[in-house]
């Protein structure tokens, strides 16, 4: 298949059920987009093996100096920098460590910047301009399966040596091509003919927010289903902070507040402290030895 026969593409095909769209009620139509919105969970599932596969690629990366790439254009573009810009609040990660890259650049984030999407070129450029190196993974977003700057960027990812894992809502899909791991959620026809930030647009976001939250689990930056990780950098970050260590080690709230100040604001640093009796500086000498895994570092304490 020609990447220009985008007829052939499921992302592309239209969808029976909607054919009478534009005769729909107001509630008619949002019926509509429900049920096939239902539909995404159920594709997303079929692809978890790829997806964990991904996490295992991700996870190696990044615990041996490894950062992550997000890179797209248009909706997927915005998508993935959407999940990495999410990163440092949840998981208290430095923003370097997972970027996200909009074909054409911040400003298309807002704004299509024509042609930018079309260029092979333009995505093997991305790679160097963004200082992507064979320690990092590259993972190239599309629905269609064929914008030829994700293609550009995943076969430059390859060339310098970097993991890469595509994201689709196609199969076959034109990004698989050399891949480390291939992820196709196919959903299906879209309500609206070839708008794929639909249910493509479900499907990937859903699919990211594995990709990262995994990922960051495996690290040691979630404890039980606790963001612990968590950087208090305002009022209700702050509240969480100290309802994170309340809920970790059955203290009141006035000493949740007291273990947070003596922290600075580390729920972690906190938790240990509390947990262990150790001083501020033990406590953080001992996440920084478990590469700041809370359980292993109350183990390692006593």
């Amino acid at each position: 298949m020609k990447l220009e026969n985008l007829q052939q593409l499921t992302t592309e095909g239209k969808n029976e059920s909607s054919k009478e769209l534009d005769r729909l009620s107001a509630r008619g139509i949002v019926q509509m987009m429900n049920d096939e919105d239902k539909k995404v969970p159920y594709a997303v599932e079929r692809v978890l093996d790829h997806v964990s596969e991904a996490v295992e690629v991700i996870a190696h990366a990044l615990e041996n100096g490894g950062r992550l790439f997000y890179f797209g254009a248009g909706t997927s573009g915005r998508l993935g920098i959407l999940d990495a810009s999410e990163c440092p609040p949840t998981f208290g990660t430095d923003p370097e460590l997972v970027q996200g890259v909009i074909a054409g650049g911040p400003s298309a984030m807002i704004r299509a910047v024509e042609g930018a999407e079309d260029s092979y070129e333009l995505g093997q450029e991305d790679i160097h301009k963004y200082e992507v190196t064979k320690a990092d993974v590259v993972v190239g977003i599309a629905a269609s399966g064929r914008t030829p700057y994700v293609l550009g960027v995943l076969a430059e990812a390859q060339n310098i040596g970097a993991k890469t894992i595509a994201l689709s809502c196609n199969q076959p899909s034109f990004i698989n091509k050399g891949v480390d791991v291939a992820i196709n959620v196919v959903v299906g026809p879209e309500v609206l003919t070839g708008s794929t930030r639909l249910k493509a647009g479900t499907a990937q976001k859903l699919v990211l927010n594995m990709l990262t939250t995994a990922t960051m689990i495996k690290l040691g930056k979630v404890y039980g289903n606790l963001m612990v990780n968590v950087q208090a950098t305002n009022l209700k970050l702050k509240e969480r902070v100290k309802r994170i260590v309340m809920e970790v080690t059955g203290v009141s709230y006035a000493e949740a507040e007291r273990l947070s100040e003596l922290a600075e604001g580390d729920a972690k640093t906190a938790i240990l402290m509390k947990l262990t009796g150790a001083s501020r500086e033990e406590a953080l000498r001992l996440l920084n030895v478990t590469n700041g895994r809370i359980r292993e570092a109350i183990q390692q304490f006593s």
